[in-house]
């Protein structure tokens, strides 16, 4: 996998190393992570990370990211999806920043991120999720170009689907 870059962000592939130390909450020579870095969630992102690379083998273009701010290379968070595209094309899509990266709009801007490298790699469409009391989450989502699809007793879900290239003509979709 290959770093994806924003004017702000690097979104580093975990790789086997990294997610373990991720797990175990304690940071390599060369890692710089920010205060609250990796949060529970991070850990439960790199845990499903593994699990995936035990069970599937490499999730390609569709594994987890180490969210860092360009300027520094501060570890801030991590995004991904939850594995490979399933049948229908889809993919699954979970994100998080520490406290003090939150509110600078660097969660919409990896989302974006991510939603701009599933489509590039194949993907026909990303959906995602957040419990229905995580507003600024639901407001990434929307940012981000996701629309809200439903709720149920716990989740608000959001998704984004793109249109088939039609191959009768050019700039023609189905």
């Amino acid at each position: 996998m290959t770093t994806v870059l924003t004017a702000r962000l690097s979104l580093a592939p975990l790789d086997r190393s990294l997610a373990e130390h991720l797990v175990c909450g304690t940071p390599r020579p060369r890692d710089r992570w920010g205060p609250g870095y990796p949060d529970d969630g991070d850990r439960a992102g790199a845990r499903r990370f593994l699990r995936l690379l035990a069970e599937d083998g490499d999730p390609g273009p569709f594994g987890a990211y180490e969210i860092r701010v360009r300027e520094d290379g501060v570890a801030i968070g991590g995004a991904g999806f939850h594995g490979p595209a399933n049948a229908a094309g889809r993919v699954t899509v979970g994100f998080g920043l520490i406290p003090a990266a939150r509110g600078r709009g660097y969660a919409a801007e990896a989302l974006r991120a991510l939603l701009d490298h599933a489509r590039a790699h194949g993907a026909r469409g990303v959906d995602g999720d957040a419990d229905r009391e995580n507003v600024a989450s639901q407001r990434v989502m929307a940012a981000a170009g996701m629309r809200f699809l439903r709720e149920d007793d716990r989740l608000c879900h959001h998704a984004v689907t793109w249109p088939i290239a039609d191959p009768t003509g050019p700039g023609r979709t189905r």
